[in-house]
C-alpha cells in the first residue's frame, strides 16, 4: 500500500491523467486513439480536453480535442458554433472516419454519444 502511494506521489500529473482516462475508457468496447486506423471507420471515445470554434473556408467550425490517455482526436463539426452537451471535460464517445491532417488525427462530422 505504501509503495503505490510513494509512487503516485512521483508520478507526474500527466501521467497519472493518462492512467486514469486510460481505466476510465477501458470497459468501453472502443478502440484506443493511439490504436485507431487511418482512413476506416472507428469508434473511439475520451474527455473533452479543448473546444474551439474556428472559421474554415469561410464557414465556423466547431472543433473538439478528444483524449483518452493513449493520444488525442479532433472533431470537427462543419457549421456549427455549438452543439449542446459537448463541454470542456465531458466524456464522449465518436464515430467516423479519421484522416491525417497536418500530423493530426482529424474526424470531419462524426456521430457522438454523450457519456455519463
Amino acid at each position: 500500500m505504501l509503495k503505490g502511494l510513494r509512487e503516485r506521489l512521483h508520478t507526474s500529473l500527466d501521467d497519472l491523467d493518462c492512467a486514469r482516462l486510460q481505466d476510465r475508457f477501458a470497459c468501453l468496447s472502443i478502440t484506443p486513439i493511439a490504436d485507431a486506423p487511418m482512413r476506416q471507420p472507428i469508434v473511439v471515445g475520451g474527455e473533452i480536453k479543448r473546444v474551439l470554434i474556428a472559421p474554415h473556408n469561410g464557414m465556423a467550425t466547431l472543433e473538439i480535442v478528444v483524449g483518452d490517455g493513449t493520444g488525442t482526436v479532433t472533431a470537427v463539426f462543419s457549421g456549427r458554433r455549438h452543439i449542446a452537451g459537448l463541454d470542456h471535460g465531458r466524456a464522449v464517445v465518436l464515430e467516423g472516419v479519421a484522416h491525417d491532417v497536418k500530423g493530426k488525427r482529424v474526424i470531419l462530422n462524426p456521430a457522438y454519444t454523450l457519456l455519463p
